[in-house]
């Protein structure tokens, strides 16, 4: 297969995609420019703070970004570029962009509030107590395996304590000061564009200037050398910061300046892909439906195509995490409901291209990466479109790959901090009551529900877990996460039936969805389980089989609960016509 025909294919697909399909959506849910949002509504410059559409889209994008569709298509690619391909393109489009654009869209006609409340309205108020409870502590897994990874990508050791020596050494010192003056840069460029109305042209092209020099200084300069586990508890200060201080001074311009981080990657990518090509350099072995010896080894991920390889390219077609991030903070940033669809719609198709994108870099160094020569599948993408670039451009190949590996630890600190002000507003709205505000609580639950207090619970949590290691973290996250995707479906689903809108969309992909997840955690139960009773693992085996059996616990009591309402909704609307 050419990887270059592989790519115009995939976006030509994604851009009607977009077109038709998003536009579809619009119609049948009934977007409308003129109304109030949310953001204009409640206006309170903490977390209600209007912004212009493309720093919303850079916020938005760079939030859900992270490394999901990163490392999931390259981890899967072990089933065949086949099978990846169709899942990334199908669900993208038919899962994941109605997901997120139905929570947006949601969020914006429930003030702004969380996936929870919407449940609140549709389902009743013991589903959404069951759905934060879900979410939180899907988050916390976020939190955990997001600000493992950076400190992984910034210390001296590893999570097990080994050092870091050499050239490796030397990277992760020039990622961490790189990463500590882009949020120096994201500050200044805040303050100037939202408390002197900067123009947002001028803004940032000085803002890109600015990445540039950034990026010099870390490269020649970067004298911090510290350990993973000081790394976790400085993330940890930062991110409890982070996440209670209002949007405009760091939230909106860094995730809005490191978006142009995340389009040079994209762009990089084509470049190479194309430029291989063109040139007669480009390679892309990956066998069509697979090979299964090499399952499990090196960056490979193990298991049967159902359900690991829904599971495995997560934010690539479809993550929940998506949804509590538009219905989280997103939504109350939308300066217009006409932004809904290219912020939420449009950022999952370029998700999806991102994941060609990786599959075409593991196509490129496939024969090194089933030889096991990287070490994980961000160093097969670095190496991969580096290594394209470098074949016809050889001066720039190592500094590519310096920039590429940049990128993506940058975006896994974008969806660190957004995570943990996401889990800040569903502790807080555990303690709510359907039309009250914090304001409104008493005793004990004005206490929890602090803004303060909710972030320092979830950071002490979050950073805890992540302590021992991503690797102990993220099979259990990449199934909670598209579980959570699948409640997310659900939760708009009845929604929209309750309004009277079209909801059939989401039947398919929210039953496809809660087969594939529960499935993966049925599996991960057992193989956890018996690998503890054996002796063969340590008791965060047993922690986390007992967190997967209360996720599918709660999964599938929201399920039914979902069942029973639409089944009530299709009844009243059947004796509604028959009246009629």
């Amino acid at each position: 297969m050419n990887a270059a025909l592989l790519l115009i294919i995939s976006i030509a697909v994604l851009a009607v995609g977009y077109i038709f399909y998003g536009g579809w959506l619009a119609k049948q849910w009934g977007v409308d420019p003129s109304r109030k949002t949310p953001a204009h509504e409640l206006e309170d410059g903490l977390d209600y703070v209007p912004a212009k559409a493309p720093v919303l889209m850079g916020h938005h994008f760079s939030s859900i970004a992270g490394a999901g569709p990163i490392n999931g298509p390259i981890q899967a690619a072990v089933f065949g570029w086949v099978p990846v391909l169709l899942w990334v393109l199908i669900g993208g489009i038919f899962f994941g962009g109605i997901h997120d654009f139905g929570a947006l869209f949601a969020s914006l006609r429930h003030k702004g509030q969380s996936i929870g409340e919407i449940i609140d309205d549709s389902m009743g108020k013991t589903a959404k107590k069951l759905f934060i409870t879900f979410g939180y502590l899907t988050l916390l897994l976020v939190v955990a395996a997001f600000s493992s990874i950076v400190a992984s990508t910034f210390g001296n050791t590893t999570s097990a304590g080994a050092a870091v020596e050499g050239a490796a050494l030397a990277a992760n010192q020039s990622t961490a000061m790189i990463s500590l003056l882009f949020i120096v840069l994201a500050v200044v460029f805040g303050f100037f564009v939202y408390r002197k109305n900067a123009p947002i042209g001028i803004s940032s092209v000085l803002g890109c200037v600015g990445i540039i020099a950034v990026v010099f200084i870390g490269l020649n300069f970067h004298p911090i050398s510290i350990s993973y586990n000081a790394w976790m508890w400085i993330l940890g200060g930062y991110i409890l910061v982070a996440s209670v201080t209002p949007v405009w001074i760091l939230l909106q311009p860094r995730d809005y300046l490191s978006s142009f981080l995340l389009y040079f990657m994209i762009g990089a990518g084509i470049i190479a892909i194309i430029g291989s090509a063109v040139t007669g350099n480009s390679s892309f072995v990956i066998p069509a439906m697979g090979d299964a010896s090499l399952k499990g080894t090196g960056v490979f991920t193990t298991g049967t195509a159902f359900p690991a390889l829904f599971v495995t390219i997560a934010c690539g077609a479809i993550s929940g995490f998506h949804s509590l991030v538009s219905s989280g903070t997103t939504a109350k940033q939308l300066d217009n409901e006409k932004d809904a669809k290219p912020v939420a719609f449009g950022s999952m198709l370029i998700e999806c291209v991102v994941a060609v994108i990786s599959l075409c870099a593991v196509g490129f160094v496939w024969v090194a990466a089933a030889n096991g020569d990287y070490a994980s599948p961000t160093q097969v993408f670095a190496g991969g479109l580096s290594a394209m670039i470098g074949s016809f451009a050889p001066g720039v190949q190592n500094i590519m790959y310096q920039l590429l590996i940049l990128a993506v630890s940058v975006f896994c600190l974008t969806s660190l901090d957004t995570a943990t002000r996401l889990a800040r507003y569903m502790f807080q709205e555990f303690f709510i009551e359907n039309g009250q505000t914090a304001k409104d609580l008493t005793g004990y639950k004005k206490v929890l529900a602090n803004p303060y207090v909710a972030t320092a619970i979830t950071v002490v949590l979050g950073i805890s877990l992540g302590m021992t290691g991503y690797t102990k973290i993220w099979p259990l996250f990449g199934a909670a996460n598209q579980l959570l995707a699948a409640i997310g479906l659900l939760a708009v689903c009845t929604w929209l039936g309750a309004v009277g809108k079209n909801n059939k969309m989401f039947y398919i992909p929210m039953v496809f969805m809660l087969a594939v997840t529960i499935c993966s955690l049925v599996q991960t139960i057992t193989t956890k389980m018996t690998a503890y009773t054996s002796g063969n693992a340590d008791v965060w085996a047993l922690i986390q089989s007992l967190i997967a059996v209360l996720l599918v616990v709660l999964s599938i009591i929201l399920a039914v609960i979902a069942g029973k309402t639409l089944i009530n909704q299709y009844k009243d609307k059947k004796s509604g016509n028959a009246a009629a």
